[in-house]
């Protein structure tokens, strides 16, 4: 069974996917991570970002895997990299072209065939494009000035105001809204669960219900 957990930046996605996976045993995979690793690659190879074939080729190239809650690139890992200034400038344009997700979506499901086909799953496009046929699909959510509040307590944030944390959520949540390819929105079938104030704990527990009737 995938358990499919999509929502934008800030909402509790990865901590929430994480810790169902735990309740369950199972593995989880982060998404996003995989599209900021391609980013990597594609910065590495000097490809402009907007350039779809430049960066395709450096992607295509490019070994991801991600284990252990740890995204890798060519067998090293890189999670300080994957969150740096340049890669969040940078992943948006990256994931926008359709031939680069085409590719990278590829690689997510043979991921989880690896695995049975059993694994919670948490992006963007996983209940829509990815996994449409998923068991359980929830899309979190959180009032914009809380996930700000709460990514600036992340590494990457560590020299920026609660604000413009805010601000560029609020650039990459339209970005990505309004692709032609895998925009981020709630699949028609998804539970919405607003975290702004539960804990980690209690969003857990609802999912688990789901998964339970499932």
């Amino acid at each position: 069974m995938v358990i499919a957990i999509d929502g934008p930046g800030g909402a509790g996605k990865t901590t929430v996917a994480m810790a169902v996976a735990h309740s369950l045993g199972w593995e989880h995979l982060d998404t996003g991570a995989t599209y900021r690793a391609a980013t990597i690659a594609a910065l590495r190879a000097g490809a402009d970002p907007l350039d779809a074939e430049a960066v395709l080729r450096a992607v295509a190239r490019a070994h991801i895997q991600y284990r252990d809650g740890v995204i890798y690139l060519d067998g090293k890992p890189v999670p300080a990299e994957a969150r740096s200034e340049e890669v969040n400038d940078a992943v948006s344009a990256v994931s926008a072209h359709a031939a680069v997700r085409k590719h990278i979506v590829a690689e997510q499901r043979a991921w989880v065939a690896k695995r049975g086909g059993d694994a919670v799953v948490e992006g963007r496009d996983i209940g829509t494009v990815v996994f449409p046929d998923a068991r359980v699909k929830v899309f979190v959510t959180a009032l914009p000035d809380i996930r700000a509040a709460r990514r600036a307590g992340d590494s990457e944030a560590t020299h920026k105001h609660v604000s413009e944390i805010e601000a560029d959520l609020r650039r990459r949540d339209h970005i990505d809204s309004t692709r032609d390819a895998s925009p981020l929105r709630r699949a028609d079938d998804a539970v919405v669960i607003d975290t702004s104030y539960l804990g980690v704990a209690e969003v857990t527990r609802q999912i688990l219900v789901l998964v339970d009737s499932a």
